[in-house]
C-alpha cells in the first residue's frame, strides 16, 4: 500500500459495485478512512454489497456519473478518487455509441471536473489496452476519456488536483473474459470456440489491476499514465492449457475474428514510450507538455525521436502453454471450479 496518509479522510469510487471496486474494498477496507463512498447506479448490486460487506464505513450513493449533479454532490468532502464507472463491453459500445460517449467521455468528464472544482487531492481514472489504436466504440470513448484527463491536468498545473490514468489489458476471470467462456464450455463438453489460433491477450490478474491502481495514487505526477507490464499468450494455449487443466479432450473449433476485435492488444504505442520511464513493472508515461502552444502540431518537430515500437500482446513476454497451466491454476476462481465449486463468475 501507498505511505499515503488515510486517517480521517474520505475515497470516492465510482462504478465501485463492480469486480474492481469490490476487489479494492477487500484490499484497503482495514485502512484508517473516515469513509468510502460507493457511487454507482445499480440499487440491486448496492443492496448486495452492502449486505455481504456489512460496515459502518462503506457508504452507499445511487447516482450517474452523466448527471453532472450527483456527481458534484458525492464529490463533497471527498480526498481521494478512484475512477472506474464505465460501459466496458465491446459489444454495447458498438450497439449504442452514444450512450458509451455519455458514460466514459462526458461522465468521466464530468467525474474530473468536479474533482478538481471540489479540491480533491488525487483522482485515478481506469483505462484500457483498447484505448490505444482503439478499432471500437469502447476503445474510442476510454481514449478521450485519457484525453480529457490529460487536457485538464495540463491546464491546472502542479499544486492542484492530482489526476492520472493507468491502462491495463483484460483482467483474467473479470465478467466478459475468455476464461469463464472456455471453462463453461468444457463444463458442458462443448467445442472451445476459438476466433484464431494466433490471436494474442495480455494475461493480468485482478490483483495486479489493484496494485497498478495503487501504485499511481502513490507515484502520480500530475497527468501521468501508468501501465501495467504483462506477460501474453495465444488463445490456441490458453485452451490447451485449461484442457489439460481440467483432463478434457473437447475439440477446438475456430471461428474467425470478429467485429471490433484486434488479433493483438497494444498497451503502450511507440510515442509513448518515446517519453516513457521504465519502473520495473510499471510504465511511466508523462503527460505531454505543450500547454496551447498549436506550433507543436503544425510548425515545431522533433529531431531526437529514437527508435521504438509499440509494447504489444505480441512482442510482450510470451508463456508457454505449461506456463499458462501454471498461471490458470493461481488464479482463485479456476482454483474453485477445479474443486467443484461452481462460481457465479462463469455466467
Amino acid at each position: 500500500m501507498p505511505e499515503v496518509d488515510f486517517t480521517n479522510k474520505i475515497l470516492l469510487i465510482t462504478g465501485g459495485t463492480g469486480s474492481f471496486g469490490r476487489a479494492l474494498l477487500q484490499k484497503i477496507l482495514h485502512l484508517d478512512f473516515a469513509e468510502i463512498r460507493i457511487f454507482s447506479r445499480d440499487e440491486l448490486k448496492q443492496d448486495l454489497m452492502r449486505k455481504e460487506m456489512n460496515h459502518p464505513k462503506i457508504k452507499f450513493y445511487i447516482g450517474d456519473v452523466r448527471s453532472r449533479d450527483s456527481v458534484d454532490k458525492v464529490m463533497e468532502g471527498v480526498d481521494y478518487v478512484f475512477h472506474a464507472a464505465a460501459l466496458k463491453q465491446v459489444p454495447s459500445c458498438e450497439f449504442f455509441p452514444y450512450q458509451a460517449i455519455l458514460t466514459n467521455a462526458i461522465g468521466s468528464g464530468n467525474v474530473i471536473d468536479c474533482a478538481v472544482r471540489h479540491s480533491v487531492s488525487r483522482i485515478v481514472c481506469l483505462s484500457t489496452d483498447k484505448a490505444v489504436y482503439p478499432v471500437n466504440a469502447m476503445g474510442m470513448t476510454k481514449a478521450l476519456m485519457e484525453k480529457i484527463a490529460q487536457a485538464e491536468a495540463r491546464n491546472i498545473g502542479a499544486g492542484k488536483t492530482v489526476i492520472s490514468c493507468v491502462r491495463y489489458g483484460n483482467v483474467m476471470c473479470s465478467r466478459g473474459s475468455v476464461i469463464p467462456l472456455f471453462i463453461r464450455q468444457i463444463r458442458e463438453n462443448q467445442p472451445i470456440t476459438i476466433t484464431d489460433p494466433e490471436m494474442t491477450r495480455f494475461l493480468l490478474s485482478l490483483q495486479d489491476a489493484i496494485d497498478l491502481v495503487l501504485f499511481a495514487f502513490e507515484h502520480a505526477d500530475q497527468g501521468d499514465l501508468f501501465i501495467r507490464k504483462a506477460p501474453a499468450c495465444s488463445l490456441s494455449d490458453l485452451a490447451d492449457a485449461l484442457k489439460n487443466l481440467f483432463r478434457s479432450e473437447v475439440p477446438i473449433h475456430f471461428i474467425g475474428v470478429r467485429h471490433g476485435e484486434k488479433m493483438h492488444e497494444t498497451l503502450a504505442n511507440a510515442e509513448e514510450l518515446r517519453r516513457a520511464e521504465d519502473m520495473g513493472d510499471y510504465f511511466r508515461v508523462r503527460v505531454e507538455d505543450m500547454d496551447l502552444n498549436y506550433s507543436k502540431f503544425f510548425t515545431e518537430g522533433d529531431l531526437q525521436r529514437g527508435d521504438f515500437v509499440d509494447y504489444t500482446s505480441q512482442n510482450t513476454s510470451r508463456l508457454s502453454v505449461s506456463e499458462t497451466e501454471a498461471l490458470m491454476r493461481s488464479l482463485p476462481e479456476v482454483q474453485k471450479e477445479l474443486q467443484g465449486k461452481s462460481t457465479e463468475w462463469l455466467g
